[in-house]
C-alpha cells in the first residue's frame, strides 16, 4: 500500500522561509507558467457570505514534476475579532506518475502565505526600479508583514508606512516589522499621503470596496494589488488601470474573473477583450516589462495552482533531505 507523509505546520516552518530560496521557487514558477505547458484549472471558489468567508481550491500540473499539489484554503475574515487567524488550510501532494497521495501538508496557510509573499517580491524585482527605498502598505494582517519581509529581499527599502483597518493595528505592525527589519516603519491613517510618497505600494486587504484612488499614483511607482481574488473584492478604483503605464497579471483569465480587471470591465474602463501581459511572460523574457523610470506600473496577483505546486514540491524536497516527517501506510 503507498505511504503518505505527513508535515505539520511546526515542521512546515523549520523547513520553507522567506527567503530567497522561496523567492526564487516562485519566480521559476512564473517561468514556467509562461512556457504554455502547465495544466491549471480555474480557481474554484466557495464564498461563505455570512461569515464573511471563502474557500478556494486550486492546483497544477507541471510536466517533469514528480507531484503536483491540490490546496484547500479557507479564508474568514470575522476571525481576527474572536482572536483567530483569518487563513488557514491544506495542502494534499499526489504522485505525477500514479495520482496517489503521498503527502499531506498540514501547513494551516503557512505555505500559502510563504508563495504569496515571495510572488510579492517577484512582482518587486521585474516591474520595480531598482532603487526603490521606501514602501506603503495597505493592510496590517500577517500578509502584510510577511509582503514588506520579502521586500526587502529584492529592493533596498529604508522606511515604510503601514495603514491598517484601524491606526491601533497599523501601530502594532509597524513596531513589530520596524523592530524585525531594522528599518523605519511608521503607521499612519492618511492613506493617500502613505501611497503618493512610495515608490511601491502593496494593497493586501480582503477590501469590497476600492482603497486606492488614481490621481494618487505618481510617476516611477509600482503598485502590487494583492488581495482581490474574489468576485466581491477589489482594492484599485477601475480608472488606476488607465492611469498606469504598463498593467500587469498572473494570470489575464483570472485578473478577468475575480481580479482587479473584473471591476474595470464591468465599469466599461477595460475592454473583455483586452489582452495585458502576465507576470511569467515578463519573467521569461518573452515581454517587456517597465520601460522606463518614471513609468507607472501596476501587478494584480490573484495567486495561481502553480505557485502552490512549486511550493509544496520545494517543501517535500527539503523534508526528503532532512528526513523530517512522520509516515503513515494507508
Amino acid at each position: 500500500m503507498p505511504k503518505i507523509k505527513i508535515l505539520s505546520e511546526k515542521v512546515l516552518r523549520d523547513l520553507v522561509g522567506l527567503e530567497l530560496q522561496a523567492v526564487s521557487c516562485i519566480e521559476v514558477a512564473f517561468k514556467t507558467l509562461a512556457s504554455g505547458n502547465v495544466v491549471m484549472p480555474p480557481i474554484l471558489s466557495l464564498p461563505v457570505e455570512e461569515q464573511n468567508g471563502d474557500v478556494c481550491i486550486k492546483t497544477a500540473y507541471i510536466p517533469g514534476l514528480e507531484s503536483f499539489a491540490i490546496k484547500i484554503s479557507p479564508g474568514f475574515f470575522n476571525n481576527s475579532a474572536k482572536g483567530l487567524p483569518s487563513s488557514t488550510g491544506l495542502m494534499v501532494v499526489h504522485s505525477s506518475t500514479t495520482g496517489f497521495v503521498e503527502a499531506l501538508l498540514l501547513d494551516n496557510g503557512y505555505l500559502t502565505d510563504i508563495r504569496t509573499a515571495a510572488a510579492g517580491a517577484v512582482a518587486a524585482r521585474h516591474l520595480s526600479n531598482e532603487g526603490s527605498t521606501s514602501a506603503c502598505i495597505v493592510g496590517a494582517g500577517v500578509q502584510a508583514r510577511m509582503q514588506l519581509e520579502a521586500l526587502l529581499l529584492v529592493r533596498p527599502i529604508t522606511r515604510a508606512t503601514i495603514h491598517g483597518r484601524t491606526l491601533e493595528k497599523a501601530i502594532v505592525a509597524a513596531e513589530e516589522m520596524s523592530e524585525r527589519l531594522g528599518i523605519e516603519v511608521s503607521a499612519s491613517d492618511d492613506l493617500e499621503a502613505g501611497v503618493s510618497q512610495a515608490d511601491i505600494v502593496i494593497t493586501t486587504t480582503p477590501s469590497k470596496a476600492p482603497l486606492i484612488k488614481p490621481e494618487w499614483l505618481r510617476k516611477g511607482q509600482l503598485v502590487i494589488a494583492m488581495g482581490s481574488d474574489q468576485k466581491s473584492k477589489v482594492e484599485l478604483e477601475a480608472e488606476c488601470i488607465r492611469r498606469a503605464d504598463l498593467f500587469v497579471v498572473d494570470r489575464l483569465s483570472q485578473s478577468q474573473a475575480q481580479g482587479e480587471l473584473r471591476h474595470a470591465i464591468e465599469e466599461g474602463i477595460v475592454r473583455e477583450d483586452e489582452i495585458f501581459p502576465e507576470l511569467g511572460e515578463i519573467v521569461a523574457g518573452r515581454v517587456l516589462g517597465r520601460h522606463a523610470q518614471e513609468d507607472i506600473v501596476i501587478c494584480d496577483l490573484t495567486g495561481t495552482g502553480i505557485q502552490d505546486t512549486a511550493i509544496a514540491n520545494l517543501a517535500c524536497e527539503l523534508a526528503e533531505k532532512k528526513n523530517v516527517g512522520e509516515i503513515i501506510e494507508t
